[in-house]
């Protein structure tokens, strides 16, 4: 099934950007980032969010990213934005010369969580596979885009019904790079039923 740029949307579009069938482009911008509450004290609901619309209840999505990040926190991937306070995002979250986080945050009713692991700075390609079941997600990755590792099942109380689903880049602090998402995939559900 093809990717139809076309019909995507953005959420606070950036200054800098390109889309075309190939790939999508996003230079990102100082102080961007998605965040609530959580542990904190602290909210941030400014980063660009490039997605696709669907009632679809079954479904994968599939995008490379590559990126040349190389300040604290810059980071790109996948995300299901429905609003302010209900959303997930996976990707990975450059910390310094030595590691990243590979995460996901799943933020429901205004509350952030975040889930980590490290992996090493020198990475600088990701592949994510975002699958839906009804109101329920699971997020994987991949550093060849065949084989997939889970990363994380999780449930958004909002995401039944019509959803939003795409890619996102943002730089939290005093920064700025340049995010390229590829191979854009949509097609049937990829996550297997439970045995």
């Amino acid at each position: 099934m093809p990717f139809d740029i076309s019909l995507l949307r953005w959420t606070r579009p950036p200054r800098d950007f390109s889309v075309s069938p190939e790939e999508i482009r996003i230079t990102t911008e100082p102080g961007t980032d998605l965040w609530q509450r959580t542990y904190y004290g602290f909210q941030n609901d400014n980063a660009p969010v490039l997605q696709l619309e669907t009632d679809e209840t079954r479904f994968s999505f599939t995008v490379r990213t590559d990126f040349d990040s190389k300040h604290r926190f810059d980071q790109c991937g996948v995300a299901v934005y429905l609003d302010s306070e209900n959303w997930l995002k996976a990707s990975i979250e450059y910390e310094n010369a030595e590691y990243q986080r590979l995460g996901s945050v799943v933020t429901n009713l205004g509350y952030s969580d975040w889930a980590t692991s490290d992996i090493p700075a020198s990475v600088r390609s990701m592949w994510y596979r975002l699958s839906r079941r009804e109101a329920d997600y699971c997020i994987e990755c991949s550093t060849d885009g065949v084989h997939f590792q889970q990363m994380r099942i999780c449930h958004l109380h909002a995401g039944a019904g019509t959803i939003r689903f795409g890619v996102y880049a943002c730089s939290p602090e005093n920064s700025s790079f340049e995010a390229v998402f590829s191979h854009m995939e949509l097609g049937p559900c990829l996550w297997r039923d439970h045995q």
